[in-house]
């Protein structure tokens, strides 16, 4: 138990540096080759926070561990909202943008509410719905990016660092390998973790793994509140969870088909009432304080403790 446990960490590590090391990496070439500060950050940035979702999901569908593939997402998701943007709130409240109130904030809503309809039909998300997903996931980026560069929304003197082209490459090619290493250690030790425990990969997948794979987003949002940006931290949860569901479902999807049961629902569920409620906490707000990030966290503390008390 105690090796398990240590590969866990290990893998956890490896699959944080490796994304680092890869969007490093990516956004250097591309800013090489001239592509705009702000179209790195929402493209490459956002999908390498998302890389150890993505590491471990398509890893665990791909080894047959279905129930950890769909629980990581929706465990990632609610701690990344309850969590992060909970959390941030008790450090400093914020305001929420105008345009994440408009645009984002109620996208996550609907694809939460696609996601279970997607489940509920068929109790599986084959083929198909990871196209459609994916598909999702293009006509986001793009209607983002194409509004980004129609209204200047985002400042072009953003700085993105410059690497040498060739350890730029070097970096690219380490951080592939550290998640994809880091993904295989992570799902074969939690999923020998449920075993000798006697828990199930659902629970192990909503609590340790979605909490490892959620903490490059945690750490970004609280080095940002500190800096007096809490304002940030919602923007990177909301961005991260449009993501999970729609690139990391949709490719998991579209390599094996993943079976649902009635639990996965029942979560997915859970997950878009969270969303729904935060939603209009924030619409009546145009925010979130302290007591709301206070019952935040305190909601995630009863949420574990009811998947605790759901897998005995």
């Amino acid at each position: 138990m105690a090796l398990d446990i240590i590969l866990l960490l290990v893998g956890f590590v490896l699959l944080i540096k490796g994304a680092d090391f890869f969007v490093d990496g990516s956004s250097s070439i591309a800013r090489h080759i001239g592509i705009p500060a702000f179209v790195v950050g929402l493209t490459i940035v956002a999908m390498g926070t998302s890389a150890p979702e993505a590491a471990v999901s398509i890893t665990a569908g791909i080894a047959g561990s279905n129930e950890l593939a769909i629980s990581n997402v929706i465990g990632s998701n609610m701690f990344n909202l309850l969590v992060v943007a909970g959390v941030c709130a008790v450090i400093k409240p914020y305001k929420v943008e105008e345009v994440m109130l408009k645009r984002d904030f109620p996208v996550n809503v609907i694809i939460s509410a696609l996601l279970i309809i997607m489940m509920a039909i068929g109790s599986v998300l084959g083929y198909i719905n990871g196209i459609v997903l994916l598909v999702g996931i293009v006509t986001y980026v793009l209607f983002v990016v194409l509004k980004a560069v129609r209204h200047r929304e985002h400042n072009e003197d953003e700085e993105i660092k410059k690497i040498n082209p060739v350890v730029s490459v070097v970096l690219i090619i380490v951080g592939l390998a550290m998640i994809i290493f880091g993904g295989d250690l992570v799902v074969d030790n939690a999923r020998d973790i449920a075993t000798r425990l006697g828990l199930s990969e659902t629970f192990i997948g909503l609590t340790i793994v979605a909490i490892g794979t959620s903490l490059p987003e945690l750490v970004t949002s609280i080095v940002a509140a500190k800096k007096g940006e809490s304002g940030l931290a919602l923007g990177n949860v909301i961005g991260s969870n449009i993501f999970n569901i729609l690139f990391i479902l949709g490719l998991s999807a579209s390599i094996t088909a993943i079976p649902v049961d009635t639990q996965a629902i029942i979560n997915a569920v859970i997950l878009l009432v969270v969303t729904a409620l935060i939603y209009v906490a924030c619409l009546i707000k145009k925010g979130m304080g302290r007591i709301v990030g206070a019952l935040c966290v305190l909601g995630y503390v009863a949420y574990t403790a009811y998947l605790l008390v759901a897998a005995m």
